[in-house]
């Protein structure tokens, strides 16, 4: 199955243009960085205390890893 997705993909990315290409790039990332930090909400709520946040260098650091 994953490997038929896979073939799919690489078949739609072979006819996008390359305006198109970079356009698709942009939200395909933009929603994997959402569901990176959903993923990380979710693994850590059950953690969190109303006290606790991190700063906006160390949510970044966090994206990155």
């Amino acid at each position: 199955m994953m490997e038929n997705l896979r073939n799919k993909i690489h078949r739609l990315i072979e006819q996008l243009s390359e305006d198109e290409l970079k356009k698709t790039w942009e939200i395909v990332y933009t929603l994997r960085c959402d569901f990176q930090m959903k993923k990380a909400i979710e693994e850590n709520k059950d953690f969190q205390q109303p006290w606790d946040f991190l700063t906006y260098d160390e949510a970044m650091q966090y994206m990155d890893e």
